[in-house]
């Protein structure tokens, strides 16, 4: 297996976000009938939950992979307000909010079985006529900030934003926009935009997979910026310059909401470049990040526990014979995709069908499969001087191999029950006649939430008669 570990590190990073505040609300509940009023589903509001939304979002994200950021914009003196302000300080959030006379910008959605249903949307044109407070604040705080975010979702925060730039120009800071509505050169200077497909499309018409870097490099000469990054929804993104084109593919196994995924896109390019990855490597983690978020209800973070795990090669976190260090790494991975964890052991000597049924029908229980081995001492020690027949490496390659097993790790006790409270698994597995109680480990699991399993031996198969008929052979 490979012991390649790519592990982003955003500590560094020193971002200072700007653009429309919002607080996204969801109310969830059952839909079982038609109202008598009108032909509309009736929703029986079960769940309420608040979350940061438009530049909030991008913010909360850059904090949840565990870099510094700041934000700048604008709320009301409202319930709606309080509460961003509450979420802002839990995620240690800099505060540059300026608070005005306009109620909070609040989405909210009603959704059932986590489908939408509608979305009401409380704003005010208005909030063009505040912006310029933010102007003294933003430009204070670019001197501990190395990278700029602007977040446009066209509420009128921005409205100076050709102002900001040219400060933040004049400060030497890197500059990225989410791009809204119709008029980019409001954005000229920046040094990246990151539209989607139909924003572009609003800038330069139609455009197709032959077409792309055309009307992008088009873009670019028509607004004076430097590059564009362009989410292209399940096709992936492509980066684009004066110079150089960098596709990606999409990295989402199953999509299951896009809401707030642009914001995941610059929110994890602002990050790296501020920690001094380089662009590209800045673009691959947010390829990767968008992955997670798009797969997640609602406008949504990704930690970087959940970008390592998609940023880690398929082998790597697929199989093989692992030190208890990597299988931690690896255990940390699978958990934050939400995987359960199966695990059982023994010598396996000599590997026969039984074995093989055996480990299919644990596997079944779960979604990844731990065996632990016995070491080649800890067999000498159980079974005698005359075994492992096969050697540790040997016994472990054997089992690697076989689809249901994801890592084998070796234990060097007389019992697994140390390894057992290591890992953790959700589901113990023994097989035979064992009773639970005299399982090792088997409390720990119970204790901690976990099941154990007792799984029958296929009859006719054991190690040590395989040993003894082939001994009675050799004489």
């Amino acid at each position: 297996m490979s012991k390649q570990r790519i592990t982003p590190d955003f500590k560094a990073a020193r971002v200072l976000v700007v653009g429309d505040v919002m607080l996204d609300r969801n109310w969830s509940g059952a839909a079982q009938r038609i109202s008598p009023e009108a032909p509309v589903p009736v929703v029986n509001i079960e769940t309420c939950c608040d979350t940061l939304g438009g530049a909030a979002n991008v913010a909360m994200n850059i904090a949840t992979l565990g870099g510094q950021v700041s934000l700048c914009g604008l709320i009301g003196e409202d319930e709606a307000g309080a509460n961003i302000r509450q979420f802002l300080k839990l995620a240690a959030i800099g505060d540059l909010l300026h608070t005005i006379t306009l109620p909070t910008i609040t989405k909210l959605r009603v959704l059932s079985r986590h489908q939408q249903l509608i979305r009401l949307d409380f704003e005010s044109k208005a909030y063009a006529n505040f912006s310029e407070q933010l102007l003294p604040s933003f430009h204070q705080a670019l001197e501990t900030h190395d990278i700029v975010v602007f977040s446009d979702y066209a509420k009128g925060a921005l409205a100076r934003i050709s102002s900001m730039i040219a400060l933040a120009k004049a400060a030497g800071k890197t500059i990225l926009v989410d791009p809204k509505g119709q008029d980019f050169h409001r954005y000229q200077g920046a040094d990246l935009l990151t539209p989607n497909r139909s924003e572009l499309e609003a800038i330069v018409g139609c455009v197709t997979e032959d077409n792309l870097v055309e009307k992008a490099r088009q873009c670019l000469l028509e607004i004076g910026v430097k590059a564009l990054l362009v989410t292209l929804s399940e096709k992936g993104m492509c980066y684009i310059d004066a110079h150089q084109v960098q596709t990606l593919p999409a990295t989402a196994r199953e999509v299951f909401d896009v809401t707030g995924a642009g914001d995941t896109v610059i929110a994890t390019v602002a990050a790296a470049l501020s920690a001094q990855y380089p662009l590209e490597t800045a673009i691959h983690f947010a390829n990767a990040a968008a992955g997670v978020a798009v797969g997640k209800l609602g406008t949504a973070t990704v930690s970087p526990l959940e970008l390592r795990a998609a940023l880690e090669p398929e082998r790597a976190r697929s199989h093989g014979f692992v030190s208890q260090s990597e299988l931690s790494e690896l255990l940390d991975s699978a958990r934050a995709r939400g995987q359960k964890i199966v695990m059982t052991n023994g010598c396996f000597d000599i590997l026969h069908a039984g074995h093989v049924t055996y480990l299919e029908e644990a596997k079944a229980l779960g979604d990844r499969l731990v065996v632990a081995v016995n070491t080649d001492e800890s067999v000498r020690r159980l079974k005698g001087a005359d075994r492992p027949a096969n050697t540790l490496e040997s016994r472990a390659q054997v089992l690697a191999a076989l689809q249901s097993v994801d890592w084998v790790v070796a234990f060097e006790e007389d019992t697994p029950a140390a390894l057992i409270e290591a890992v953790n698994p959700d589901v113990l597995v023994k097989g035979g006649d064992n009773q639970i109680e005299n399982i090792p480990g088997a409390q720990w699991v119970l204790e901690q939430g976990g099941e154990v399993k007792i799984l029958s031996y296929v009859d006719g198969f054991s190690t040590t008669k395989t040993l003894s008929k082939y001994l009675q052979q050799e004489r």
